[in-house]
């Protein structure tokens, strides 16, 4: 068995320093980015009613297009069976109409379509009021806004 030539051994190691410098690139960029769950866009009347949220499948949370923050495992738990829960009545792009005293309206985009509907619209899915109390407790405990 030949022992490996000079020229070889400078060819592997420039090559182990560029896959390296590959990785720390990646690394020093964040990496690859996860999937986005679904993005909430809130309006209304009141302080801090107006909130945009951007969930994605490993916990991360954008608020008001700020950094990334966490979300706890529960609400994680919880962020997944609303998307999950989601798919019907986003893929349909289901629009409910405010009733007169509305406060709050919401905007919800996932990879399935849309869906609009107010605190008070008629004929809400379980799902819709699960999420509106779901942005309630995300912006209270991770982006830390008063209600």
């Amino acid at each position: 068995m030949r022992a490996p030539s000079a020229a070889r051994l400078r060819g592997a190691l420039a090559g182990a320093v560029a896959a390296g410098s590959c990785a720390a690139a990646l690394a020093a960029c964040g990496g690859v980015k996860a999937a986005d769950l679904f993005q909430v866009t809130r309006t209304g009347s009141g302080r801090n009613a107006d909130l945009t949220l951007l969930i994605d499948e490993e916990g991360g949370v954008s608020c008001n297009g700020g950094p990334t923050l966490k979300l706890s495992d529960p609400q994680l738990v919880q962020a997944h069976a609303i998307q999950e829960e989601l798919l019907k009545p986003s893929s349909a792009n289901l629009r409910l109409a405010p009733r007169p005293g509305s406060v709050l309206s919401y905007r919800v985009r996932d990879e399935a379509g849309m869906v609009a509907f107010s605190d008070n619209s008629l004929g809400q899915p379980h799902v819709l009021y699960q999420l509106a109390l779901f942005v309630l407790q995300v912006a209270q405990q991770v982006c830390h806004l008063s209600s």
